[in-house]
């Protein structure tokens, strides 16, 4: 089955750190982590209901039920703290005990 066949919601709060040049997205970098990001807010959207509609489940891990999806053109990149970036083609929306959801791009599922 693809898809998320619940009601969710969307969680905004989580929104600010995976769009570029934003303070939540530039204190990652500051505090020496990388940063995954989307090309823009248009494309965030636009890869959260692409997985609400089609993602595959790919289980539950660190407290969140875990969707994801590979698209063929970069939606996202990698920035690390170095300033090198990787572009991203797989799109991840984590939902958490509350049926809340955040869209997030990744280089591939997570893995644990």
């Amino acid at each position: 089955m693809r898809g998320i066949d619940r009601e969710i919601i969307l969680d905004r709060r989580h929104l600010a750190k995976h769009l570029p040049n934003t303070p939540q997205s530039n204190r990652l970098l500051r505090r020496g982590r990388a940063d995954y990001v989307f090309n823009d807010e248009d494309t965030l959207l636009r890869v959260a209901q692409a997985i609400i509609l089609e993602g595959i489940h790919t289980g539950f891990s660190r407290g969140y039920d875990r969707y994801g999806l590979m698209f063929t053109e970069a939606i996202g990149i990698r920035i690390d703290p170095d300033g090198s970036t990787l572009p991203l083609f797989y799109g991840e929306v984590k939902i958490d005990a509350d049926d809340k959801y955040h869209p997030i791009p990744r280089t591939r599922p997570i893995e644990e």
